[in-house]
């Protein structure tokens, strides 16, 4: 008999831009939503609260805090972030999640991921590949959920009628739609059978720049990659990685694994944006 789907799933990074599409599409799936934070009086915590779901006080660097937590549900959504305090912070988070969900025997732990982690020289690709293989060395049931650029990264970007982006024009990036995300997971959480043990890597379109600008009524303006790397080493890897060997994904592949998902593209999207 296959296994049943879990009906309560806790996400870590809940009040942030991926952990929250993803905590709303749960729920809109039905699912009963827990949101691991450190500050449950804040007032992004409170809005989840708002929205039903339940708030469960931790810290990914505190493992103790954790078991509980992961022990108390069918399923961990498990985010970790290199924006704060760098990638071995990141790490640490990854090294946490993964002690408490041993010690808390976890049903099935989704750890979220890049896709192309492992194999692009960029150093918060390469965190993240470094605690999927934390994660591959233990008995856990675990899947690996590896979204690849977000189309919401290019919201409010466009300037004076201009999108500035630092690839070429007519470079396809592979990306996604963060609702889509979360709707992904969600199919991913019924399929159970089929996802242990595997790492799923996501992209619902394909545009280049150039297209990306016209849907959104402007312009494309190619920023100079050094000027990127003068800001932030870790982005400027990011974008010669993308501006050479790039995701790699097969987006017709993916949209035919999940059909259940109302998959947008950046067109489709941006409609919305302008």
């Amino acid at each position: 008999m296959p296994d049943p789907i879990p009906t309560s799933v806790l996400v870590t990074g809940a009040t942030g831009t991926q952990g929250g599409a993803v905590a709303r599409a749960l729920l809109a799936a039905g699912h009963a939503v827990t949101a691991l934070v450190r500050r449950p009086a804040s007032g992004a915590a409170q809005a989840l609260a708002d929205l039903g779901v339940e708030l469960a006080v931790g810290d990914l660097t505190d493992p103790d805090s954790l078991v509980g937590p992961f022990a108390a549900v069918d399923a961990v959504y498990a985010v970790t972030t290199p924006f704060g305090d760098g990638v071995e912070a990141e790490v640490a988070q990854g090294r946490g999640i993964v002690e408490a969900a041993r010690r808390a025997e976890a049903r099935w732990l989704l750890l979220a991921s890049v896709a192309a982690a492992g194999r692009a020289d960029v150093p918060h690709f390469v965190s993240k590949g470094r605690i999927e293989e934390q994660l591959a060395a233990t008995d856990l049931p675990w899947t690996v959920v590896a979204p690849s650029y977000f189309f919401e990264n290019v919201a409010g970007a466009v300037r004076d009628g201009r999108l500035p982006v630092p690839l070429p024009g007519d470079v396809p990036l592979h990306q996604l739609a963060l609702e889509n995300l979360g709707q992904a997971v969600a199919a991913i959480l019924a399929r159970r059978e089929e996802h242990l043990g595997a790492r799923v890597e996501l992209a619902g379109d394909a545009p280049t720049p150039a297209e990306m600008a016209a849907a959104l009524g402007a312009v494309h303006e190619e920023v100079p990659l050094e000027q990127v790397e003068a800001r932030s080493a870790d982005l400027g890897a990011m974008y010669r990685f993308l501006r050479g060997p790039g995701y790699g994904i097969d987006v017709a592949a993916v949209l035919a694994r999940y059909p259940e998902v109302p998959w947008r593209s950046f067109a489709d999207w941006a409609v919305d944006r302008r």
